[in-house]
């Protein structure tokens, strides 16, 4: 007989996940309150970041940790009353980001990244979304050259050990790719092997009339409602009550609640990010998705319109929106390009779900039979869900995993 799965939540990894257990022969239902990519999935960057091999670490130096207590930077933000609830989460998170723990995590992470354009690469072409993807790479331009130096010396060592490519850019290189800057830059970086998106949401809709092309299903539901029934799985929808032999939390940062429900303790935490669109004021044009490194801020010339995202606000994940780090990037992007008048009614804003050692959770549930988790990929959600959809659907079904996914187990943190 067929067997049964449900996947709950539909961002990227949901999807992808639920793609990929499909191919393999399960029956998928895949199960969000609110219609696919329409959360996080819906506010990235755009970038499918395969040079991205080092997870964003917590700051170590104290000049610099200091600069953030201030809270009037860009690409960080706090909420002071948040601070309290998420002290064990910061603590264990900058531990990890000590240098030579980073880089052990780093190497383990790595083949995550490594295959995540070529995962990417098989979804899009069976859900024909060519035409939302462009492959030249991205751009991060500098201000200093102290700066600009020391990001040549890492991305040296990247390409030397995990086999990313990437350009150096000279200020008049600058010029010539983006003649509508108006600053001149001490120079860049632009990564060749990335792929850019031109509308996320329309990528993973995509993938999600791809998935309902395979015999899938997309009902609404609650994941609050999710308990065991004998053996396998029961869950309330809006087409009634659904059973399945095996059921898997792709929840994004609601994922810390629903496990939490069934007796588990992950150290999740969450980013909370904005993003609005712009359009360029008369002839102006972006052409490149550009990293504005030392201010913290990307500018994507997206379908939409500019999209101008902003870093990480620690903040609880249900706090009313708080955009200031958008306002004072949008006051830099200014000055750096002619953009227009926004776009979007209001800013959008979305949560990063994160783990402390930087690392997402895949694998089964230490405690209960047919229960999958994959969730806390953090600011590489975009780019690790087909890959992730993958190992896990590989496991599920008794493949072994093409890559090594042991150090993603949910067992690392003894939930």
């Amino acid at each position: 007989m067929t067997k049964n799965a449900i996947v709950l939540g539909a961002g990227i990894v949901g999807v992808s996940t639920a793609i990929h257990l499909q191919r393999r022969g399960r029956q998928v239902t895949l199960i969000d309150r609110k219609d696919p990519g329409s959360e996080t999935s819906f506010g990235n960057a755009g970038l499918i970041q395969r040079e991205g091999v080092a997870p964003y670490g917590f700051p170590q130096q104290l000049g610099l940790l200091l600069r953030y207590a201030l809270n009037n930077e860009i690409d960080a933000h706090y909420h002071l009353s948040a601070l309290p609830s998420q002290l064990a989460f910061l603590a264990r998170y900058w531990w990890n980001s000590n240098a030579r723990r980073h880089a052990v995590i780093t190497r383990a992470y790595a083949p995550l990244i490594e295959n995540s354009v070529a995962e990417h690469k098989d979804l899009i072409e069976a859900s024909q979304a060519q035409a939302l993807i462009r492959k030249d790479g991205w751009i991060k331009i500098f201000r200093t050259e102290a700066t600009r130096d020391e990001a040549l010396a890492e991305a040296a060592l990247w390409q030397s050990e995990f086999g990313v490519t990437y350009d150096s850019l000279t200020s008049a290189d600058i010029a010539r790719i983006e003649p509508d800057m108006t600053v001149r830059f001490a120079g860049g970086i632009r990564w060749r092997d990335p792929w850019s998106v031109l509308d996320p949401h329309a990528l993973t809709s995509a993938y999600r009339r791809y998935f309902e092309g395979l015999g899938g299903r997309f009902v609404t539901g609650d994941a609050a409602s999710l308990g065991q029934f004998g053996a396998g799985w029961k869950i309330m929808t809006g087409e009634g009550p659904l059973e399945a032999d095996d059921a898997v939390l792709a929840l994004g940062p609601w994922a810390a609640v629903a496990t939490r429900r069934l007796g588990y303790s992950f150290p999740l935490g969450v980013k909370r990010g904005y993003h609005m669109h712009y359009a360029a004021e008369g002839n102006a044009v972006l052409n490149n998705w550009v990293l504005d490194a030392e201010r913290g801020y990307l500018l994507a010339p997206m379908n939409r319109g500019i999209r101008l995202t902003t870093g990480a606000e620690f903040a609880t994940l249900d706090a009313p929106k708080t955009p200031v780090q958008l306002d004072r990037a949008e006051a830099v992007a200014r000055t750096i390009f002619p953009l227009g008048g926004r776009l979007d009614p209001e800013p959008w804003m979305g949560a990063r779900p994160c783990t402390p050692d930087m690392m997402p959770v895949i694998g089964k549930a230490p405690r209960h039979q047919g229960l999958w988790f994959a969730f806390g990929h953090a600011h590489h959600g975009l780019t690790l869900g087909p890959v992730t959809g993958r190992v896990l659907a590989e496991l599920i079904t008794g493949e072994t995993p093409f890559i090594d996914i042991s150090a993603y187990s949910p067992q690392r943190f003894k939930p």
